[in-house]
């Protein structure tokens, strides 16, 4: 194999994959980048066995073949390679020689044969997505990340739905962590032809990976095939494997029945949840929130450094409620949205506390209260 290759045509490509390649499985080849020939140029592949992507590049090609690289390296090399062209050469025994008349590295490659297959997605079922839609919900579901050891399917994973009412359809991400819960939807018109029950559990590092590469401009495509998500972006696929198990049924705790509902200023909101989460640490997390006669009152007591009290003016004419949160559950909340007035919908100090836009209703988010 044998090929020039503009840096600037795959130096992006290899920056956004090094999240892939960089993570540890049980073989060393996922670490490379798989580089094969094809008649407009270069397909590059990587996979980290539950993700794995796919793209086609521009590339003069002089002779065909495949190699496999280490990803960290090549990504080093091309990044900091002097001018635009790299001319990069398999010789025996699975060395490769990158570089110019002036700068010339020669690298040990990895077996090509040892790669993983790529699984099987012919035939998908795909519909449309506006890419910056599909980035926007992938990153608000990510706010809720959950511990990273958690084995819980419905932890790990993000649930993605499609739901058909008579007058709209909606693309739907639900994402949990047990203490939190947030819903971000896509509407469509009620012609557009979407798949029906569509139900699946998404494994959340998997969509951190495809965020990387989605922009706010373009159409992506998306579908399911053979327990695959699969997006479709121009001349880049990614595959991500599906989590087996249930995601439970939240459409109860989502319902805004019963509420009082109270319009705050979401910057002003956010810097006192800023000031009163100064005080907490690992073991006092909670600040207490009390509802009254037109004010709310935040109180953090950390017996290791002090207290802290402030008092917001607020449209509120219900029973006192007495209730513990997480302060940070809230400023995560409030930076995913967009609007600049947010809505708080408080039953009682049981009930779970839900966060949306004053004007924008795609997005909510729930917080359960912490016991007192």
């Amino acid at each position: 194999m044998k090929f020039t290759v503009n840096k600037n045509d795959i130096i992006d490509v290899l920056s956004k994959i090094q999240g892939l390649t960089g993570r540890k499985s049980n073989l060393a080849i996922t670490e490379a980048v798989l580089i094969r020939t094809s008649d407009t140029g270069i397909v590059l592949t990587v996979t980290d066995l539950e993700t794995g992507f796919e793209g086609i590049y521009p590339a003069s090609i002089e002779t065909e073949g495949t190699a496999a690289i280490n990803a960290r390296k090549l990504y080093e090399i091309v990044r900091d390679f002097p001018v635009d062209e790299i001319h990069i050469n398999e010789v025996e025994n699975n060395w490769i020689e990158i570089g110019n008349k002036n700068v010339q590295y020669n690298i040990v490659g990895m077996n090509p044969s040892d790669f993983p297959d790529s699984p099987n997605i012919k035939d998908v079922d795909f519909f449309k997505i506006d890419s910056k839609f599909l980035k926007s919900m992938i990153d608000k579901s990510l706010v809720i990340s959950g511990a990273t050891d958690d084995k819980r399917a419905h932890i790990k994973g993000v649930f993605f739905e499609t739901i058909i009412n008579k007058d709209e359809k909606i693309v739907r991400m639900i994402s949990t962590d047990g203490s939190r819960l947030s819903s971000v939807d896509t509407f469509y018109d009620a012609d557009t032809d979407l798949p029906v029950d569509i139900g699946i559990l998404i494994p959340k590092k998997g969509l951190n990976e495809v965020s990387k590469f989605l922009t706010r401009e373009g159409i992506v495509q998306i579908g399911v095939k053979n327990n695959n998500f699969v997006i479709k972006k121009d001349k880049e696929i990614i595959i991500i494997r599906l989590l087996e198990g249930d995601f439970p049924e939240y459409k109860d705790i989502i319902n805004k029945k019963d509420a009082y509902i109270i319009n705050l200023d979401k910057k002003l909101f956010l810097m006192t949840l800023k000031r009163m989460s100064i005080l907490s640490s690992e073991n006092y997390k909670g600040a207490i929130f009390n509802f009254s006669d037109n004010k709310l009152v935040i109180t953090t007591t950390n017996p290791d450094i002090g207290e802290s009290k402030e008092e917001i003016s607020i449209n509120y004419k219900g029973e006192p409620i007495e209730v513990a949160f997480n302060p940070r559950y809230f400023i995560e909340i409030l930076n995913a949205i967009d609007d600049d007035k947010i809505n708080i919908n408080i039953i009682n100090e049981e009930k779970p506390c839900l966060i949306e836009g004053e004007e924008d209703k795609s997005f909510l988010s729930v917080v359960m209260p912490m016991r007192i």
